[in-house]
């Protein structure tokens, strides 16, 4: 590695550099730490004795011809105020679990994939369905055997993927895995950037998961944090004894999670982390990164009226081209709150070079609409209409994420109004809703069971629920909604053009109906939506004589509503010369209607 290339930020591979190797016989420890006054290696292999590494210029070294895979080792880093710490290492494979700290020596050529088909044939799913399944691997189920009640990455594989494949999903994303000390901050407060968590296991066991998931025809998503990392004087803060990768807390330094912002006009934090993205895409093979908290990246602390932080954001475009280039049919999706211009456009474009972009904006509208009492809903009509108003400004994907499930929030059936029988009308509603408006889509575990209680970290999902009939029905109702939409190239391809989607009904506010067509050759789908308390029935005029046959009702029997199933067949009648197709709908409910043309 070309070390001035690394302090220019223009390196994606450094962890190929720093970090422990196996070189001919030896172990060869590399850090950069411009900065100390001294840096030593303790580990299993000399007895924890305090060995020097040598300086060369910018970078420490030193060379053992005694250790092995599996051993541990930390730098003693003396820092020129007097300091001395302890430090695991930041480009380290594996890491003792909390709240220990050392590092560990890994061979990453130990596991072998056999996932050849999957990443020759894999693409970034534009005219494709994602069914995307966000997963905390702690808490999705317990093992009664283990301590903590984890399973290990290669046992999670055996549980998750038939359950995927049960469930319609076409993609797992978990929340950070790379190492990090806190389990209450999932993840998302990093101290090994390289390091698979060892709550769940090795690096081989998480290579496992990924390449059983692709075998079986899932793809997997990682969550990716690229701009603040945790306080842990053992990691990365202040690592030489400057603020080496970080701004000074006087500055920007801490985050609104009282974390380090990384200093992204440095090189060696460019580096580093772009390097960590291109890692866990190259050598675990992961087909996609959700970056996190990208309007922080975007603006200083997240706030437009601050400004943009243009070294982000040049950093972020240029990280971009690089994983791009490198990694053509692996997902960027950026989590961005903001209306921030062209972040799906690529960089040569002025974007940012993601590939897709949450909409949060759809998220917050369509659960506050929610929150209305149905009598209230005409005077918030155009909360469900907005999103169609600039959907087609990016590439959106539709999140009910985790972050709408913790912290007082209330998870996703307990938002809806009204009591415990109606929460499960409007959610069977919203899911129809939701499945068939355009973009991919994601939910958070546990919302497919209509659970109630918030999420803990600490347990796993409220699993029992299922012998209740109302929550086992509601759950097949997501599966079906699920399969409807993995099949029907109406419901996923196409769906960034506009003309694949048309508004049929809306503007009908004092009854609260809504429908529309999604359509992708000759495959077509209307979608007719009664967020009111009452019936309502509604006349609208289509392009040409057709006939609407129900495929799915939120309020059939079978899914815990009180509609009998049955065909129904409604054919457009010649009005004034117009074709018009009366609909009459149930109160809080969803309906889907192939359109057929007469034969």
């Amino acid at each position: 590695m070309n070390i001035n290339d690394f302090c220019c930020g223009k390196v994606f591979d450094c962890y190929n550099f720093f970090g422990a190797h196996k070189e001919n016989n030896d172990f060869v420890f590399r850090t950069f730490a411009p900065d100390a006054e001294k840096i030593a290696v303790i580990g299993s292999f000399n007895g924890w004795n305090e060995e020097d590494m040598q300086r060369d210029g910018l970078v420490w070294t030193y060379r053992n011809a005694n250790a092995r895979f599996g051993d541990m080792y930390k730098y003693v880093i003396y820092s020129k105020d007097g300091l001395r710490r302890e430090h695991c290492d930041p480009y380290g494979f594996g890491m003792e679990l909390r709240p220990e700290f050392a590092s560990y020596i890994v061979d990453l050529d130990e596991y072998r994939f056999t996932d050849e088909n999957w990443m020759k044939s894999r693409t970034k799913n534009y005219n494709e369905p994602m069914n995307i399944y966000e997963v905390h691997l702690g808490s999705w189920k317990n093992n009664a055997n283990d301590p903590n009640g984890w399973y290990n990455y290669s046992e999670l594989a055996d549980l998750l993927i038939p359950y995927a494949k049960e469930n319609h999903i076409t993609h797992l994303e978990f929340l950070p895995l790379s190492e990090h000390p806190a389990d209450c901050s999932w993840g998302y407060q990093n101290t090994g950037f390289f390091s698979p968590t060892s709550r769940y296991g090795t690096a081989s066991q998480l290579k496992d998961l990924v390449n059983k998931c692709h075998n079986a025809g899932i793809g997997v998503i990682m969550d990716f944090v690229p701009v603040h990392f945790a306080i842990d004087g053992y990691a990365l803060e202040k690592y030489d004894g400057t603020y080496l990768y970080e701004y000074p807390p006087s500055d920007v330094g801490v985050s609104e999670w009282g974390t380090c912002n990384f200093n992204h006009s440095r090189g060696q934090t460019r580096s580093l982390l772009q390097s960590a993205a291109n890692f866990w895409l190259d050598v675990f093979h992961f087909d996609g990164l959700r970056m996190d908290a990208i309007s922080r990246a975007i603006y200083w602390g997240g706030d437009p009226a601050r400004g943009v932080n243009q070294h982000t954001v040049d950093f972020i475009k240029n990280m971009n081209v690089g994983l791009q280039k490198r990694h053509p049919t692996a997902m960027l999706i950026a989590e961005d709150s903001t209306s921030f211009p062209k972040i799906t456009a690529p960089v040569a474009y002025d974007g940012l070079g993601f590939d897709y972009k949450w909409d949060l904006g759809w998220m917050n509208d369509t659960l506050d609409y929610f929150r209305i009492a149905p009598w209230e809903r005409h005077n918030h009509y155009h909360k469900l209409t907005f999103s169609m108003a600039y959907f087609y400004n990016e590439l959106f994907l539709l999140p009910f994420s985790h972050d709408e499930n913790v912290h007082g929030k209330a998870t996703i059936i307990q938002k809806m109004y009204g009591d415990y029988e109606e929460k499960f009308l409007q959610c069977r509603a919203l899911y129809m809703y939701m499945y068939t408006h355009p973009g991919k889509k994601l939910n958070f575990m546990g919302n497919e069971l209509g659970q109630f209680r918030e999420w803990d970290e600490n347990r796993e999902q409220d699993w029992d629920i299922l012998h209740y009939p109302i929550h086992d029905s509601f759950h097949r109702y997501m599966r079906k909604l699920g399969e409807i939409y993995q099949s029907r190239a109406a419901l996923h391809s196409g769906e960034y053009d506009m003309k694949t989607f048309k508004w049929l009904v809306v503007n009908a506010e004092e009854q609260c109906v809504y429908v529309y067509e999604r359509s992708f050759g000759s495959d077509r789908i209307a979608c007719a939506f009664n967020f009111s308390g009452l019936e309502q029935e509604i006349s609208f005029e289509v392009d040409e004589k057709c006939s609407f046959e129900l495929i799915l009702h939120s309020r059939w029997d079978e899914y815990g509503g009180d509609v009998k199933k049955c065909k129904q067949t409604l054919k457009s009648k010649d009005t004034d010369g117009k074709n018009v197709i009366t609909l009459k709908i149930e109160p809080l409910s969803g309906m889907m209607f192939n359109i057929k043309k007469p034969d």
